[in-house]
């Protein structure tokens, strides 16, 4: 027994119609079609589709089984057809983005917020890329985009420049670092140092500044959340290093002053990794866009 969508449609036109000629019309076939269409289908199935000789055309026990199977196939089959539509045409599609930028998360949202309005047929989904392989993970699909610092030479990867930002030093004002107007690896001998709850290979003041002078800090303390590092910062229970956009975005506070790493200062830039691929897709050229247009944002506070 062969029953093909073709099938189903007809049996749920018959039944709303109440007949061949009017079905066939909804069906855009001749009736002699479809006569001969349910004819063959009822000699596969081995039964009678319809009760005979009713005005208008009744289902029988079976019919109304399969007319069943109808409703409750057809939908799925249309909205999967609505689905690649939208594929092909780019107005769908899924976007999931690994952030190996702890800091990043108040950047993107923004981001997303104006994205989602202009793509709700998107699958938007965040995750931290610090607690898998980000890079990895996204040659093989399972993510999207990677918002990275450490670009890399991938296969079919591209690293789209988003911002330059400067990791920048933050005291209390009570704290004799405080005075100098600038600061170098070794004044991190005798402090604490307040970091995001992030490997070292992670953070720039590790990997920029601090490992390659084989420097190692009084006390290390991590804090989830850039409002308790400041908090933390201010009541002179340690120091910092932040991207400077990100201080710009916290509210100013007298307590603590901030002051840039080395004498030139260290430029870092952030990068949105993605499949070379998807460079093109129309949300993904509309995501990198808005990422940029908040960057702009960020660097003019």
């Amino acid at each position: 027994m062969h029953i093909e969508f073709r099938h189903l449609r007809s049996i749920k036109a018959i039944h709303e119609a109440g007949g061949l000629a009017r079905a066939a019309d909804i069906l855009n076939i001749t009736q002699s079609a479809l006569s001969h269409q349910i004819k063959g289908l009822e000699e596969q199935c081995g039964v009678e589709l319809f009760v005979r000789k009713s005005k208008p055309m009744k289902l029988s026990a079976a019919g109304m089984r399969l007319l069943r199977a109808a409703n409750r196939i057809l939908p799925e089959v249309e909205a999967i057809q609505e689905e690649f539509m939208g594929l092909r045409s780019g107005k769908s599609g899924r976007l999931h983005i690994a952030i190996e930028c702890h800091a990043c998360f108040e950047w993107l949202f923004p981001v997303l917020e104006q994205f989602r309005k202009l793509w709700p047929d998107v699958d938007v989904d965040i995750r931290p890329g610090l607690a898998f392989d980000a890079l990895p993970a996204l040659q093989k699909e399972e993510v999207d985009v990677v918002v990275s610092s450490d670009p890399e030479d991938l296969r079919d990867v591209i690293f789209e420049p988003l911002f330059d930002y400067h990791p920048i030093f933050v005291a209390s004002k009570d704290n004799p670092l405080a005075k100098k107007p600038y600061i170098d690896a070794t004044d991190f001998r005798g402090e604490t140092l307040i970091t995001y709850p992030v490997e070292r290979a992670r953070l720039d003041i590790f990997n920029q500044l601090l490992t390659p002078a084989k420097v190692e800090p009084a006390a290390v303390r991590q804090a989830e959340l850039t409002a308790v590092i400041l908090l933390l910062v201010a009541s002179n229970r340690g120091v910092a290093v932040l991207p400077d956009w990100v201080v710009r975005e916290v509210k100013y506070n007298s307590d603590y002053v901030t002051r840039p790493l080395t004498k030139n200062g260290i430029t870092r830039r952030l990068y949105a990794a993605l499949r070379e691929e998807d460079r093109q897709k129309p949300y993904m050229v509309d995501l990198l866009r808005l990422a940029e247009e908040e960057a702009h944002k960020l660097q003019a506070v």
